[in-house]
């Protein structure tokens, strides 16, 4: 089964906010204009300069660590892509928002019944083949929907057929394991917009390596202190052991010399 992406080319970006209109009308949404995420902003336009505009949204890891963190399942990671939301599951932890390495999902803070909001890639659209709703919408070509593998190959093919507008790189392709939203676009966008502090590897595996060593690492420890303890025993042991014996010599030295002495 293929797996679809989004490749977002910061250098085609006019910062027209079609895509964050057709997102709040795919998820109804209401209708306005914010420069952060929240809870009712799956998507928006950050400005940098005067002409560089840079889309943020959740990234839909390969390996997400929200879905990982969420302790009763309401994350899901779809085969098709996109990374999910039942808010019926959700038990309001938050674990998914300290576990995003992106920083991205938002909580209803004012809702009675709060649930934890982020851009869902509609999925509906999705599994009948049709692109997302921000791709459908874009103008210029900003932001494009097909195979993952496909668009790694045209971002690939910008960048070569113009190094000078392009930094060698394509942003979601490792980061955090990789995603299903990539970035191309001038270096000082790949290099300080975005976050750079996220790590290549997947969190979720990363996690693993850790909590699999657990076993390995009380079975030496609970080893070496059960040394420790033997040890210890022993030498109280031996110690008690000593002073019975001059106990028991003392008395009988004493009686021995009274009776020489008698």
């Amino acid at each position: 089964m293929a797996m679809y992406a989004m490749l977002i080319d910061v250098n085609l970006c006019v910062g027209c906010g079609a895509c964050v209109q057709a997102c709040k009308q795919e998820n109804k949404l209401p209708d306005s204009r914010a420069d952060r995420l929240s809870a009712t902003d799956y998507t928006v336009l950050e400005q940098h300069g005067d002409d560089t505009w840079v889309r943020r949204m959740c990234m839909h890891c390969l390996h997400p660590s929200c879905a990982s963190a969420c302790p009763v399942g309401a994350l899901k990671k779809m085969e098709e892509g996109p990374v999910v939301y039942d808010a019926a599951k959700c038990i309001g932890c938050r674990y998914c928002m300290v576990a995003c390495p992106y920083k991205i999902p938002r909580y209803e803070w004012s809702s009675i019944t709060p649930r934890v909001q982020k851009c869902r890639m509609c999925p509906e659209r999705v599994l009948q083949g049709k692109p997302t709703a921000c791709a459908e919408a874009c103008p210029t070509g900003a932001t494009s929907f097909g195979e993952r593998t496909q668009l790694i190959a045209e971002a690939w093919r910008r960048i070569a057929a113009e190094p000078k507008k392009y930094a060698a790189k394509v942003y979601g392709l490792e980061e955090a394991g990789g995603a299903c939203v990539l970035y191309i676009g001038p270096q000082v966008v790949l290099a300080s917009v975005l976050p750079t502090n996220v790590p290549l590897e997947s969190l979720p595996q990363r996690t693993w390596k850790v909590l699999s060593q657990i076993p390995t690492v009380v079975t030496v420890v609970g080893a070496g202190m059960l040394g420790v303890s033997w040890v210890i025993n022993r030498r109280m042991t031996l110690r008690r052991e000593a002073v019975v014996v001059d106990g028991d010599t003392a008395p009988a030295t004493g009686d021995h010399q009274g009776q020489e002495e008698k």
